[in-house]
Protein backbone atom coordinates (compact mmCIF):
# COMPACT_ATOMS: atom_id res chain seq x y z
CA UNK A 1 0.00 0.00 0.00
CA UNK A 2 1.55 3.27 -1.09
CA UNK A 3 1.83 6.32 1.14
CA UNK A 4 -1.02 8.33 -0.42
CA UNK A 5 -3.42 5.39 -0.84
CA UNK A 6 -6.75 5.72 0.94
CA UNK A 7 -9.42 3.06 1.12
CA UNK A 8 -13.06 4.05 1.62
CA UNK A 9 -15.56 1.31 2.52
CA UNK A 10 -18.94 0.96 4.22
CA UNK A 11 -19.69 -1.28 7.19
CA UNK A 12 -23.14 -2.04 8.55
CA UNK A 13 -24.84 -3.65 11.53
CA UNK A 14 -28.52 -3.43 12.51
CA UNK A 15 -29.57 0.13 11.64
CA UNK A 16 -26.03 1.56 11.96
CA UNK A 17 -23.83 2.50 9.00
CA UNK A 18 -20.13 3.34 9.17
CA UNK A 19 -18.22 4.99 6.33
CA UNK A 20 -14.60 4.07 7.03
CA UNK A 21 -11.48 5.71 5.56
CA UNK A 22 -8.31 3.67 6.10
CA UNK A 23 -4.95 5.24 5.40
CA UNK A 24 -1.35 4.61 6.46
CA UNK A 25 -0.57 6.24 9.77
CA UNK A 26 0.20 5.80 13.43
CA UNK A 27 -2.91 4.05 14.71
CA UNK A 28 -5.35 6.89 15.41
CA UNK A 29 -9.05 6.01 15.27
CA UNK A 30 -11.38 8.98 14.86
CA UNK A 31 -15.17 8.56 14.86
CA UNK A 32 -17.36 11.52 13.85
CA UNK A 33 -14.40 13.89 14.42
CA UNK A 34 -13.97 12.63 18.01
CA UNK A 35 -11.27 10.20 19.24
CA UNK A 36 -12.92 6.78 19.49
CA UNK A 37 -12.05 6.50 23.20
CA UNK A 38 -14.37 9.43 23.88
CA UNK A 39 -17.06 8.46 21.36
CA UNK A 40 -17.42 4.86 22.58
CA UNK A 41 -17.53 5.32 26.34
CA UNK A 42 -18.12 1.59 27.00
CA UNK A 43 -14.99 -0.55 27.06
CA UNK A 44 -16.77 -3.39 25.22
CA UNK A 45 -17.57 -1.10 22.27
CA UNK A 46 -13.95 0.08 22.09
CA UNK A 47 -12.70 -3.53 22.11
CA UNK A 48 -15.25 -4.47 19.44
CA UNK A 49 -14.18 -1.65 17.12
CA UNK A 50 -10.45 -2.44 17.49
CA UNK A 51 -10.65 -6.22 17.01
CA UNK A 52 -9.76 -6.41 13.27
CA UNK A 53 -6.68 -4.22 13.76
CA UNK A 54 -5.50 -6.25 16.76
CA UNK A 55 -5.98 -9.66 15.13
CA UNK A 56 -4.11 -8.62 11.97
CA UNK A 57 -1.35 -6.83 13.95
CA UNK A 58 -2.06 -3.50 12.21
CA UNK A 59 -2.85 -1.34 15.25
CA UNK A 60 0.01 1.10 14.64
CA UNK A 61 0.14 0.88 10.83
CA UNK A 62 -3.13 2.54 9.83
CA UNK A 63 -5.22 5.56 10.77
CA UNK A 64 -8.98 5.06 10.73
CA UNK A 65 -11.36 7.94 10.12
CA UNK A 66 -15.00 6.91 10.37
CA UNK A 67 -18.36 8.58 10.03
CA UNK A 68 -21.08 6.55 11.76
CA UNK A 69 -24.80 7.17 11.93
CA UNK A 70 -27.98 5.35 12.84
CA UNK A 71 -28.68 2.71 15.46
CA UNK A 72 -27.19 2.66 18.92
CA UNK A 73 -23.59 2.80 20.10
CA UNK A 74 -23.06 -0.97 20.11
CA UNK A 75 -24.51 -1.27 16.61
CA UNK A 76 -22.24 1.56 15.49
CA UNK A 77 -19.22 -0.20 17.01
CA UNK A 78 -20.18 -3.37 15.10
CA UNK A 79 -20.59 -1.38 11.89
CA UNK A 80 -17.16 0.18 12.44
CA UNK A 81 -15.64 -3.28 12.98
CA UNK A 82 -17.25 -4.49 9.75
CA UNK A 83 -15.96 -1.46 7.83
CA UNK A 84 -12.40 -1.72 9.18
CA UNK A 85 -12.36 -5.44 8.34
CA UNK A 86 -13.47 -4.81 4.77
CA UNK A 87 -10.84 -2.10 4.35
CA UNK A 88 -8.07 -4.34 5.73
CA UNK A 89 -9.14 -7.14 3.37
CA UNK A 90 -8.63 -4.74 0.46
CA UNK A 91 -5.15 -3.70 1.64
CA UNK A 92 -3.78 -7.25 1.82
CA UNK A 93 -5.44 -10.30 0.26
CA UNK A 94 -3.66 -12.55 2.78
CA UNK A 95 -5.62 -11.00 5.65
CA UNK A 96 -8.96 -11.96 4.08
CA UNK A 97 -8.84 -15.56 5.30
CA UNK A 98 -7.96 -14.54 8.86
CA UNK A 99 -10.73 -11.93 8.98
CA UNK A 100 -13.21 -14.39 7.45
CA UNK A 101 -12.27 -17.05 10.03
CA UNK A 102 -13.11 -14.67 12.88
CA UNK A 103 -16.38 -13.68 11.18
CA UNK A 104 -15.52 -10.00 10.74
CA UNK A 105 -16.32 -9.84 7.01
CA UNK A 106 -19.86 -11.19 7.45
CA UNK A 107 -22.52 -8.55 7.94
CA UNK A 108 -24.65 -9.31 10.99
CA UNK A 109 -28.11 -9.76 9.41
CA UNK A 110 -30.15 -9.49 12.61
CA UNK A 111 -32.59 -6.60 12.45
CA UNK A 112 -35.50 -5.40 14.54
CA UNK A 113 -38.70 -7.20 13.58
CA UNK A 114 -41.49 -4.94 12.39
CA UNK A 115 -44.72 -4.41 14.29
CA UNK A 116 -47.71 -6.22 12.76
CA UNK A 117 -51.20 -4.76 12.48
CA UNK A 118 -53.79 -6.01 14.98
CA UNK A 119 -51.03 -6.66 17.51
CA UNK A 120 -49.37 -4.75 20.30
CA UNK A 121 -45.83 -5.27 18.92
CA UNK A 122 -43.85 -7.57 16.67
CA UNK A 123 -44.82 -10.70 18.60
CA UNK A 124 -46.94 -9.55 21.56
CA UNK A 125 -50.70 -9.80 21.08
CA UNK A 126 -53.48 -7.82 22.70
CA UNK A 127 -54.97 -9.64 25.70
CA UNK A 128 -57.96 -11.83 24.82
CA UNK A 129 -61.12 -11.16 26.81
CA UNK A 130 -64.05 -13.54 26.98
CA UNK A 131 -66.61 -10.85 27.95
Amino acid sequence: MSEETKILVVGRRKEATARVLLRPGGGKIIVNNIPYEKYFFRETDRILAKQPLEITNNLDKFDVIANVKGGGLTGQAGALRHGISRALALTDVGLRGLLRKHGFLTRDPRMKERKKYGQKGARKRFQWTKR
